[in-house]
């Protein structure tokens, strides 16, 4: 079955040659990235839909909010589509634009200096288009601090959303100290901050996690000490601080995957992000003598929801309800808030 699911995508690939991208975020099945043209993590994979103008249809393996940022920096004539347009991403759907602008509305009340907000690519649009009638920037999990920098430097303060661990994680490398980093939480009234504790914040992160680098705890890296005490541990700065502060190193997946290139012969790597990505690794490196474990088995079920089936469904028959398009108004914000990043 998948032999002959292979042959079908296979011939369309050939047929179309230039005309069809086919992108693979790193959390896919090996299987689904076998037909890949391009590899990378959300943004990475965004940009090579932009640089691929003979690209007319686009067809982004990854989950919902990837696939927008693709149609939001895509030019005119591409198309985007996902094989299956469920495979969402409960991190990115834990904040609204109506919640975001709620919280908007508490932290202008409070004084002091003004904010300025900072989203994390894996965000809605419509998160990214708020970010970008504010004057903010987007920013991805390895120029985090580097894009919290440039508010600070501003004289403002930053309002940072949707992962919290990502938001405490960037400040404490920063060296912000802990009380002058808050979490706000949208299922409480004003996010459950008083008006005294937002006046002295630098910074202010949305109560939102991610639930593949949530499942890592500071227990597994005590066992892993106790088991390999020769071993070097990184993880995702998605993970909680607790796990983050006692691991070796911590990066976002581009990272990861050059820390382990960059390791020799007879070392050990336990790494704490998704299992795909993991197994991958351990697969790659293994004959040049380099050892990679999971931290934990965390799978990201939603990347699981594309298989071969809906990518060759998809492919055969370009159906309408799996193209993703962003209206026009909010895509030009999103598009503002992702170039802001870009022109640091």
């Amino acid at each position: 079955m998948s032999a002959d699911l292979g042959s079908r995508i296979r011939s369309i690939k050939a047929e179309m040659g230039g005309r069809l991208l086919i992108l693979g975020h790193h959390y896919q099945r090996s299987t689904v990235l076998e037909y890949a043209d391009e590899r990378g993590d959300s943004l990475e994979l965004a940009r090579k839909a932009a640089a691929n103008p003979d690209a007319e249809r686009i067809v982004f393996c990854g989950v919902h909010f990837m696939a927008e940022s693709a149609d939001v920096l895509s030019g005119e004539g591409q198309q985007v589509y996902m094989p299956e347009t469920l495979a969402g991403c409960p991190m990115a759907n834990m904040a609204t634009a109506e919640q975001m602008e709620a919280a908007w509305r508490v932290l202008g009340a409070s004084g002091g200096d003004p904010w300025l907000p900072v989203v994390y690519v894996n965000s809605t649009a419509a998160i990214k288009a708020c970010c970008g009638r504010w004057g903010g920037s987007a920013c991805t999990s390895s120029n985090a601090p580097r894009v919290f920098k440039w508010v600070l430097e501003q004289g403002k303060r930053v309002f940072f959303l949707p992962d919290e661990h990502l938001g405490v994680n960037s400040a404490t490398d920063l060296g912000i100290p802990d009380d002058e980093v808050l979490v706000y939480d949208p299922r409480l009234p004003e996010g459950g901050l008083e008006p005294e504790e937002i006046e002295r914040a630098r910074v202010v992160v949305w109560k939102g996690f991610c639930i593949v680098h949530q499942a890592f705890a500071a227990s597994q890296i005590e066992t892993v000490r106790n088991v390999m005490p020769g071993a070097k541990i990184i993880v995702h700065p998605e993970a909680p601080k607790e796990v983050v502060r006692l691991c070796d190193a911590h990066g976002s997946t581009a990272q990861i995957i050059r820390y382990v290139e960059e390791a020799s012969a007879g070392d050990t790597i336990v790494v704490g992000t998704e299992l795909n990505l993991v197994q991958r690794l351990a697969e790659t490196h293994r004959e040049r003598g380099v050892t990679v474990k999971a931290l934990a088995p965390s799978v990201c079920a939603n990347m699981a929801k594309t298989n071969l089936g809906n990518l060759a469904e998809v492919l055969e028959s370009w159906p309408d309800a799996r193209r993703i398009s962003v209206a026009g108004d909010i895509a030009a914000d999103a598009r503002r808030c992702l170039e802001t990043m870009l022109s640091l």
